[in-house]
């Protein structure tokens, strides 16, 4: 009988429980997503191995070594190998095989030495895949709680194709995935985009099939994720997208790898490093890769080195304590000529900001790159409760002709619904917006509820390239001084002020005058 989704999630949470004892619910995703992706290879090679077996009852007649070529030629797709071969203590490194020294000690260095061997033995496919494992020793999680959430993963059913969909599988990672972000907070946003928001940005950049799709923070891998299953909801093939990615946090750029192999996707790259400071796909001369679709949701105000000679900073160079703007910088450099389209998310703070963010914001606008400025309702996401807006940016010359020189402005603030914690976009709300990007002509909220308007860039250049919804769309203008937009005009207020004072103090130093005291 096929497995429920409600059934093998209820039994993976019920093992992620087990770790109650020992960590925060932050902390579980190290443990049990490498845990269960294990299992889910361990079941699938034994799965083939008994199909095998019970096709080929001549072994006898054969070596190990054609043995082992038919199998891994015609059954096989990756390799669990042996561990402490030649010896006493040889083992299969699957599940099953470690699952029966349970009770002996030193299972953490047990389990760590069976994962590394499937990194070894796949490098093409599994190289680094389980991350850093410091969650094997001893003194991080002690054997009897570790041997605790194995025992409990154990009662799920067999994850392989033969008994349950990569629908299933998936939906179960995605499950947990979004389970420890409700429970976990902060720490959660910074690998998890809600999936309606996600679903939004990939409804509006609409993947076509054997595209290649780039997410250059790509955290879990949702974005790249949601791709594909757009292409396969609309009854087209999802597997024929090229998807990439770049992670800075090689833990979760782990993550991200088994949870695209767990919705049977495997024609994806996923390279660890600060996309800013050392981008991993180029070209032969060196120059940034470009791709059809590029889609993030970036750090929000992250501190970071500024460029110093780098040929993405058009406009200039995005200030050291925001990289908001070098982030939108590297994916407009990162489009492909002729259909190159990007979406990301970002804080308000974008829209308005002076200073360099201005000098850039003015030269992306002049070049006409800027698309729409979809403005989202507050507290959509785990890491910030601020609200946040969509830009969409399209390579240059490539906006449709009724579209140039003009951006869309659309106001979807207060479409959203309340659960919990949080504010959810439902599907209604995510219909009504693709409707209302697609849409020719500016709207006073119908027929799909949103205001909408093309502003030409001639009114822009006018308000100084300031971007800020409300001067656009009459009926957000009452609602724009929400709290995100008040703390950035407070930190922008402070940051003068600061350096006002420092320059005032230069200058009575300068002057002889010592100790001067500002209160």
């Amino acid at each position: 009988m096929a497995v429920t989704q409600l059934e093998i999630e209820s039994r993976l949470w019920d093992a992620a429980d087990e770790l109650r004892v020992a960590m925060p619910e932050a902390q579980y995703s190290s443990v049990v997503f490498p845990l269960m992706f294990w299992k889910y290879l361990s079941d699938t090679w034994e799965h083939h191995h008994q199909e095998f077996l019970a096709e080929n009852e001549s072994l006898d007649n054969l070596s190990a070594e054609e043995a082992h070529e038919i199998e891994y030629r015609d059954y096989q797709s990756f390799e669990i190998p042996f561990i402490y071969p030649g010896t006493v203590q040889q083992r299969r490194a699957s599940w099953s095989s470690i699952l029966t020294t349970i009770a002996h000690p030193g299972l953490g260095q047990r389990v760590r030495t069976a994962l590394q061997a499937i990194e070894t033995a796949n490098p093409a496919k599994f190289s680094r895949l389980f991350g850093s494992m410091t969650w094997t020793a001893e003194e991080v999680l002690s054997g009897e709680v570790l041997a605790a959430v194995m025992l409990a993963m154990d009662r799920t059913p067999k994850m392989h194709e033969g008994n349950m969909s990569h629908d299933v599988l998936g939906g179960a990672y995605e499950y947990l995935l979004k389970r420890f972000s409700d429970g976990s907070g902060t720490r959660a946003g910074q690998f998890f985009t809600p999936r309606e928001v996600v679903e939004l940005i990939v409804e509006i950049l609409d993947p076509k099939g054997y595209e290649s799709v780039y997410d250059p923070t790509c955290g879990s891998g949702g974005m790249l994720i949601a791709s594909a299953n757009l292409l396969k909801a609309h009854s087209k093939r999802g597997y024929t997208l090229k998807l990439y990615g770049q992670e800075a946090v090689p833990d979760t750029a782990g993550v991200a790898r088994m949870n695209l192999f767990m919705h049977n996707l495997d024609k994806f790259q996923v390279e660890v490093g600060d996309t800013l400071k050392d981008p991993r796909f180029k070209k032969p001369d060196g120059s940034v890769a470009q791709f059809d679709v590029i889609l993030a949701n970036p750090p929000y105000g992250l501190k970071w080195k500024p460029w110093t000679n780098d040929p993405r900073a058009i406009g200039g160079v995005a200030p050291q304590p925001s990289a908001d703007w070098a982030f939108v910088q590297h994916m407009i450099a990162s489009m492909a000529p002729q259909k190159g389209r990007a979406g990301v998310v970002l804080p308000h703070g974008v829209l308005f900001r002076g200073g360099q963010e201005a000098a850039i914001r003015q030269r992306v606008l002049e070049d006409d790159l800027l698309e729409a400025v979809i403005g989202l309702p507050a507290n959509l996401f785990y890491s910030t409760a601020i609200p946040t807006a969509i830009l969409v940016f399209r390579a240059p010359g490539t906006k449709a002709l009724d579209r140039q020189g003009k951006v869309l402005f659309i106001d979807a603030s207060k479409r959203f619904a309340k659960v919990k914690k949080r504010n959810v976009l439902t599907i209604p709300d995510i219909a009504d917006t693709v409707a209302a990007y697609h849409s020719d002509a500016d709207t006073d909220g119908k027929p799909v509820g949103l205001a909408t308007r093309f502003v030409p860039l001639t009114e822009i250049a006018a308000n100084e390239y300031d971007l800020n919804i409300g001067r656009y769309i009459k009926q957000a203008t009452a609602e724009s001084e929400d709290l995100g937009t008040l703390i950035d005009i407070y930190n922008m207020a402070r940051a003068e002020r600061q350096k006002t004072e420092a320059r005032m103090l230069e200058v009575l130093a300068a002057a002889g005058i010592e100790g001067f005291d500002d209160e």
